[in-house]
């Protein structure tokens, strides 16, 4: 109960995440891609011809499986929580929105690129928009934020990042596009709160 109080916004994405999976799974089935589609998922053609840009949104509350939506929950709450401490819930809450939406155009753009026809969902994108902002958070507090230092922050970037470079089905240009938008909107959010 005291983290919802201090977290409110990582506790509400969190929550929203885990209802958008379960009716996902109540309508249909999560690991069906026409379903997906259908609950919001981002496909290029239904986005640049029919102009359905709501699915860059709708997408970050959509995951591929329990695994995929564990996997985003569990960064989202440990980072989210120690980043919305830090920057505050207004703050907190355009990183993860805008990070998302960033990089998931930054995804739809690399698949145009390739002309590919691949169906995303995740928030992957603004989970890594957490994260980047972290990065930033953490070199203005001089290498350290409560309990994570620079090197621990570097090492869960780098090794997130090779994870979805060695594995197959993993929209690698929404997480560094969400990492790098992330960096830049917590520099463009300003000076985080001083704690004492």
């Amino acid at each position: 109960m005291e983290e919802i109080k201090k977290e409110p916004i990582t506790v509400t994405l969190v929550v929203l995440n885990i209802v958008a999976f379960l009716l996902v799974e109540f309508t249909g089935f999560s690991q069906d891609v026409g379903h997906m589609i259908e609950c919001g998922a981002v496909y290029p053609p239904l986005v640049t011809e029919n102009g359905e840009f709501y699915r860059l949104f709708t997408s970050m509350f959509l995951h591929f499986g329990i695994e995929h939506l564990l996997n985003n929950m569990l960064v989202l709450f440990v980072l989210g929580s120690r980043l919305e401490r830090v920057v505050g819930k207004a703050r907190f809450l355009l990183i993860y929105l805008a990070g998302g939406l960033l990089g998931n155009v930054i995804s739809l753009a690399a698949d145009l690129g390739k002309n590919s026809l691949t169906v995303s969902a995740g928030a992957s994108g603004a989970v890594f928009a957490v994260m980047g902002a972290m990065i930033f958070v953490v070199i203005r507090n001089k290498g350290h934020l409560e309990d994570l230092s620079m090197k621990q922050i570097l090492i869960m970037a780098v090794f997130s990042l090779y994870f979805g470079l060695a594995s197959t089905g993993v929209d690698n240009a929404a997480h560094l596009g969400g990492l790098l938008s992330g960096f830049l909107l917590a520099v463009l959010a300003g000076q985080p709160r001083r704690r004492t």
